[in-house]
C-alpha cells in the first residue's frame, strides 16, 4: 500500500510540473502578443480617446522688447468659459485577437460652449482639440452662434473666428462621430479648473459602467435602454478630476485558460483523494499505472482548452475539452474496473472536480468561494464515509 501511494504520488507531481509549464506558457503567450495585437486593433479602429475642454482667446500684439528683438509678438488673451452643454453616446463593441478581447466603442459627441468676449478686441478664435490622432471623425460639424462655420486645423486642434463685439458672447458648437478603445475621457482643464454652468449626459449602451480612479462621479443615474444615462451637472465647481467611462472587459481567453491549467494540480488531488477513498472501500485495485493514464486524461482537458480559445469561443472550448476529457476517463475505466464504477463515481468526480471546479474561474469574485465550500462538501463525504475504516489495518504491510 505504501509503495503505491508513493508511486501515485509521483505521478501527481510529475503531472502537477506539466500544468506549470502549460500556464507558464499560456501566459508567455499572451504577454508576448499582448503589444503587437492592441496595436493592431489601435491601428485599424483607433485608441482611448481624451476630450478636452475647448479654448477661446483673443490675440494681442505686444511691442518688441528691449533685448534688441525688433518684431512684435502675439500673445492670446483667454476668454471665460461660462456654459457647457455636452452629450455623449457610446456604443460598446467588443474585438477579439488572438487570446485576448479588447474593447472597442464608438462614439457620438456633441458639445455646446458659451464664451464671453472680455477683452477690446473684436475678433476672437475659438479652439477645440480633437480627442486622439490617431482616429477617424465622421459627421464634423462646427457652428459659431448657430450659423455653420469655416475653421482650419492646426495640428490636433480645429479653430474657428468669430467676430464678438467686446461684452458680448459667443457661442460655439462641434459634433463628430468616432471611435476608440478601452475608455473615453473628458479633461475639464489642467490641473484644477473652475467649471461654469456645466452639463455632459452621458449615454451607454451597456449595463456594466465602471469609472476609473480619481475621476467624478455623475450627480443623476437612470436607466436608459439596455445601459444607462448618466448625467453630471455643476453650477460653479473647482476640481482637478476627470470624468471618464471604462468600457467593460470581456472574459480573456488566454489568462483564464493560464488560471485553470495552474490551477490543475488541485482539481487532480481531489481526484486522486476520491478514487483511493472508494477503491479502498470497495476494495477495488487499481494499479499506479491506472492513475497514470487518468491524470493523463486530466492534462489532455487543459492542452486542448488552451489550444482551442484561439479559434473558437471559451465557453465552447471548455465544453468540448470536458468532454474530450471525461470519454478519456469513463472509457478507460470501463475497462479497467467495470461500467458501473466509471459512469458513475468516477464521472461525477470528474464532472464535481475538473469540470466545477474549473468552470468557477468564470465567475471573477466568486472561484474562491465556490471552491471553498466544494472543498468542505468533499470533506464532510469523506470523514462520513471512512469514519469506520481502520487505517492501521489498510496499511498494514502483508507478509
Amino acid at each position: 500500500m505504501t509503495k503505491r501511494l508513493l508511486a501515485i504520488a509521483f505521478i501527481y507531481l510529475c503531472t502537477a510540473a506539466g500544468w506549470a509549464v502549460l500556464g507558464a506558457t499560456i501566459f508567455e503567450r499572451t504577454r508576448s502578443f499582448e503589444g503587437r495585437l492592441k496595436e493592431r486593433v489601435s491601428s485599424t479602429w483607433g485608441t482611448s480617446q481624451t476630450q478636452e475642454v475647448p479654448v477661446a482667446y483673443s490675440e494681442r500684439e505686444e511691442p518688441p522688447s528691449s533685448g534688441g528683438n525688433t518684431e512684435s509678438v502675439l500673445t492670446r488673451v483667454p476668454l471665460p468659459l461660462e456654459q457647457t452643454r455636452a452629450t455623449v453616446a457610446l456604443a460598446l463593441e467588443h474585438r477579439q485577437k488572438g487570446l485576448l478581447w479588447y474593447s472597442t466603442y464608438g462614439v457620438a459627441f456633441d458639445g455646446r460652449y458659451r464664451f464671453r468676449n472680455s477683452t477690446p478686441a473684436e475678433t476672437v478664435a475659438l479652439e477645440l482639440k480633437l480627442p486622439a490622432s490617431q482616429a477617424v471623425y465622421d459627421d464634423l460639424r462646427v457652428s459659431v452662434n448657430g450659423a455653420p462655420a469655416s475653421y482650419e486645423m492646426r495640428g490636433q486642434s480645429i479653430v474657428a473666428r468669430a467676430r464678438v463685439p467686446a461684452g458680448d458672447s459667443v457661442a460655439l458648437a462641434v459634433a463628430y462621430r468616432s471611435q476608440g478603445l478601452d475608455e473615453w475621457r473628458y479633461l475639464l482643464g489642467r490641473e484644477v479648473a473652475e467649471v461654469r454652468d456645466f452639463r455632459l449626459t452621458m449615454r451607454t449602451d451597456f449595463a456594466r459602467i465602471d469609472f476609473p480612479e480619481n475621476t467624478l462621479s455623475p450627480t443623476e443615474k437612470r436607466p436608459h435602454g439596455d445601459g444607462w444615462e448618466l448625467e453630471w451637472r455643476y453650477s460653479n465647481l473647482l476640481s482637478g478630476f476627470q470624468i471618464a467611462m471604462v468600457m467593460p472587459q470581456k472574459l480573456q481567453p488566454g489568462p483564464l485558460a493560464g488560471r485553470i491549467a495552474l490551477f490543475a494540480p488541485v482539481t487532480l488531488l481531489f481526484f486522486f483523494a476520491v478514487m483511493f477513498l472508494i477503491t479502498t472501500l470497495r476494495a477495488i485495485e487499481l494499479h499506479p499505472m491506472n492513475y497514470a493514464f487518468l491524470a493523463a486524461a486530466f492534462f489532455a482537458f487543459h492542452l486542448l482548452l488552451a489550444y482551442l480559445v484561439d479559434h473558437i469561443s471559451i465557453h465552447l472550448a471548455f465544453g468540448l475539452a470536458s468532454l474530450v476529457s471525461i470519454l478519456l476517463v469513463t472509457s478507460y475505466l470501463r475497462l479497467v474496473v467495470g461500467s458501473s464504477f466509471a459512469f458513475r463515481e468516477a464521472a461525477l468526480a470528474q464532472l464535481t472536480y475538473l469540470v466545477l471546479f474549473s468552470y468557477a474561474f468564470f465567475f471573477a469574485g466568486f472561484t474562491g468561494l465556490a471552491i471553498t465550500l466544494g472543498s468542505i462538501v468533499t470533506l464532510f463525504v469523506a470523514m462520513q464515509l471512512t469514519g469506520g475504516i481502520r487505517w492501521k489495518e489498510v496499511f498494514a504491510v502483508k507478509r
